[in-house]
Formats: C-alpha cells, sequence, structure tokens
C-alpha cells in the first residue's frame, strides 16, 4: 500500500511523477495477478510487422487489450481471426508508456478445446488400457498390395492428393473408395460403417483411412470410440493419414501404421514404380555385368581346351611324330650299343691277337706236341726216338726226337 504525507501532518507531501506512477502500479498488478486462463472473443486484431499481435478479448461487457508477442505466437500451429472464441493463458501488466492496463498472452487456444483434451485423453487412457494400442497386434502392411482401399469424403482434397501419389508411385494398382463423410454430426458412426464394410467384403490388402488437416473439432470425428473399434475389428492392414504431421487422433493410435499426411499414407502403401525399375534396371546391369564375366571365364577355359583337344589325323600325325622320334632315339640307342659293342670286340680282338701264341710264332717261334697233344715245354719231358709236331706261324710238321740236352 502507498502512504503519502498530507500538508497537515507538518512535512511536504511526496509529489510522484507519472513515470513512478505507472512503474508501481504495474508492480502492484503483476504480483497481485500471476498466470491465469481467460476466454473471451477477439477483436480490434492487428499483426504488426514486428510479428506481434495485437488484439482485445470482450464478452458482453466489458473488453481488456491484449498483447501477444512474436515469441510466443510463433509456437501456435493455427492462426486466430477476428471474432474467435478464444482461450488464453496470460498475465496482467501496464504498459507504462501510455499507462494502459493490459494482458501478455503466452498461449492462445480455441475456445472449448481444454474439454476437447480432456475428453481425447481419457478415452485415449480407455482404449490403451483395452489394449487396442497394442504393438502386439500390429499388422505389417504389404509390400506390393494387388488392391488398396480407401475410407474417405469423395469430395476431399485429401482423396485427391492419396490417388495422385498412388498413380504416380505405381499406377497399375486398383484402388477401392468407401465413400462417408469426415465431418459433421454422425460421421463417426458414417466413418466406422464404412471401415465394417471394407472388411466384411475384404478386397483390399490395405486400408487407408485418411482426410486432410483441420482443426481439433474439424479432426473430432476420427476420436471417436466407435472408429476406434471398427479399426481394431478390422482384418486388413490400416493406415491413418489423417490431418497434419502435428495432428494426433486416436485413430493414430490405433491403425497398424500412422501416416504424418494422406499423402504419405500412399506412399507408404504403394510401392515406387520409379525405385523399382531403377532396382530392376540395377539387377539387369548386374546380371549382364555377371553374365559378361562368365561367358569370358568359359571362353578362357574353352580357348585352353581348344589347344589341348586335336584332330584324329593330328592325332595320328602327332603320334607317327612321337613314333619316330622314338625309332630314332631306338635307333640312336641301337648304333650307339653297336658301336659300343664293335669297340668292346675290337678291344678284345686287340687283347686276343696279343695273347695269341700264332703270334710269336710268326716272328719264328714254333710250339711242340706230343702225340697226346700236350705241350712240351722241356727237354726233360722227351726221349731220343719220340715222334713230335712243331707248330710254326704257317703250317706244323711232325719230327722225331734224335737228341735231348737238359
Amino acid at each position: 500500500m502507498i502512504e503519502t504525507e498530507t500538508a497537515e501532518s507538518g512535512s511536504a507531501p511526496r509529489i510522484l511523477s507519472v513515470s513512478d506512477l505507472n512503474r508501481m502500479a504495474r508492480e502492484v498488478l503483476e504480483q497481485s495477478f500471476p498466470l491465469f486462463w481467460i476466454s473471451g472473443e477477439i477483436s480490434n486484431l492487428t499483426r504488426a510487422a514486428s510479428g506481434h499481435w495485437y488484439f482485445s478479448l470482450k464478452d458482453n461487457s466489458a473488453q481488456v487489450r491484449c498483447v501477444m508477442f512474436r515469441g510466443r505466437n510463433s509456437y501456435l500451429d493455427w492462426t486466430p481471426k477476428e471474432g474467435d472464441k478464444v482461450e488464453a493463458r496470460a498475465v496482467v501488466t501496464l504498459y507504462e508508456a501510455r499507462g494502459d492496463f493490459q494482458l501478455t498472452i503466452e498461449f492462445l487456444q480455441r475456445a472449448g478445446l481444454g474439454a476437447l483434451f480432456e475428453a481425447f485423453e481419457k478415452l485415449k487412457a480407455k482404449l490403451q488400457a483395452q489394449g487396442l494400442f497394442d504393438p502386439t497386434f500390429k499388422q505389417s502392411l504389404p509390400s506390393h498390395p494387388q488392391q488398396i482401399g480407401i475410407v474417405t469424403s469423395p469430395d476431399a482434397a485429401a482423396l485427391h492428393d492419396v490417388l495422385t501419389t498412388l498413380k504416380r508411385r505405381m499406377p497399375g494398382i486398383p484402388v477401392i473408395i468407401y465413400p462417408t463423410p469426415v465431418q459433421g454430426k454422425g460421421a463417426a458412426n458414417q466413418i466406422a460403417n464404412a471401415i465394417n464394410l471394407a472388411n466384411e467384403r475384404a478386397e483390399c490388402d490395405v486400408l487407408i483411412i485418411c482426410r486432410g488437416g483441420g482443426s481439433m473439432e474439424d479432426l473430432w470425428q476420427f476420436n471417436e470410440e466407435v472408429v476406434a473399434h471398427a479399426i481394431a475389428n478390422c482384418r486388413i492392414p490400416t493406415v491413418s493419414g489423417v490431418g497434419h504431421e502435428t495432428d494426433f487422433t486416436i485413430c493414430d493410435f490405433v491403425a497398424d501404421v500412422r501416416a504424418a499426411t494422406p499423402t504419405a499414407a500412399a506412399e507408404l502403401v504403394s510401392p515406387s514404380r520409379a525405385m523399382l525399375l531403377a532396382k530392376l534396371n540395377q539387377l539387369r546391369d548386374q546380371f549382364n555385368k555377371n553374365i559378361q564375366t562368365l561367358l569370358s571365364q568359359r571362353g578362357q577355359m574353352l580357348d585352353y581346351l581348344a589347344k589341348r583337344l586335336i584332330s584324329p589325323v593330328q592325332q595320328v600325325e602327332h603320334q607317327k611324330q612321337q613314333i619316330s622320334q622314338i625309332a630314332y632315339r631306338l635307333s640312336m640307342v641301337i648304333q650307339k650299343q653297336l658301336q659300343n659293342k664293335q669297340n668292346s670286340l675290337h678291344q678284345l680282338n686287340q687283347n686276343l691277337q696279343h695273347l695269341n701264341p700264332n703270334a710269336v710264332l710268326t716272328r719264328g717261334y714254333a710250339f711242340a706236341e706230343n702225340k697226346q697233344g700236350q705241350i712240351i715245354n722241356s727237354a726233360n719231358q722227351l726221349s731220343v726216338g719220340d715222334d713230335i709236331k712243331l707248330t710254326f706261324g704257317i703250317g706244323s710238321a711232325d719230327v722225331t726226337v734224335n737228341k735231348t740236352e737238359s
């Protein structure tokens, strides 16, 4: 509490400047009003070049000026407009330069979202407890579906995005549309009926449940329990493509796969024709390379075998050459052996000539033999009157011993 002295107290009164007053008032306001929530209708909305938002919040009988600085409003995923009913988290302050009482907005949301968020979290916890979000029950998406089903509104822009994406990626896959409203009263039951119909007909390999982006109220039909149970009971693998990347619905948690957008859902369920062709070309090139390598190896082996393979004529000729070579080598061996034998014979003949007693006789010597053919090498073997035979180098003579000398 600010106290001032009066002139009656005998002292001079304290005189405040306007700046001091506004500063003190701002401090009192900020200390008295901590962060709180307030609801009202937006009016006089101005988006400054600096990025700050200036507007008023009003009800039937009052209004208050507000500012939301760029550092705060940049986190919002929606843009307010004139007349929107909103809920704001704010602090009370006073703009000292003009003495204006105002609110500094920290966070802004559409009115009623608090109740919607509460209902969303409550249903989410309930379904999670029932096991509808259990990953063990999630089905895998087919890599090459034969037919694709789509649950959405025929007039939705999301359907156009999905069909365009499927046509671009794999135009040959047939598509069946199970039409249903995706917004408005009773739309949740109709969405569930379309999912149940697709499940009963069982004519698709995968089912896309989609719609474009919007506010939480716009997407609320996909947060209804009847839709969650229809998806959980569907035997066809399901893909949720509801809203934008920042939007989450109960449908996202129950579906087998969650896609950030309807376009992303179409990309998840369809193989890319361009990628398959690129892969096919890669396999073809690799196959051709392997074939060329194999042919080169077999060609080298064939050349090697061809060098070893000869015709019968060549084989006979080759054998004749081999026989001729053998005959030649045999002839050479025989000649060599014959020469060796001849040399041996000549040597033996020379040795024999040296040892031949007749050779001695040719030099004037003779040898004597008695009638019995025994060689006489001593006069003691003879007696006068014995007949002996003298052999000369040429011829022989029979003689009678007349005299002997020892």
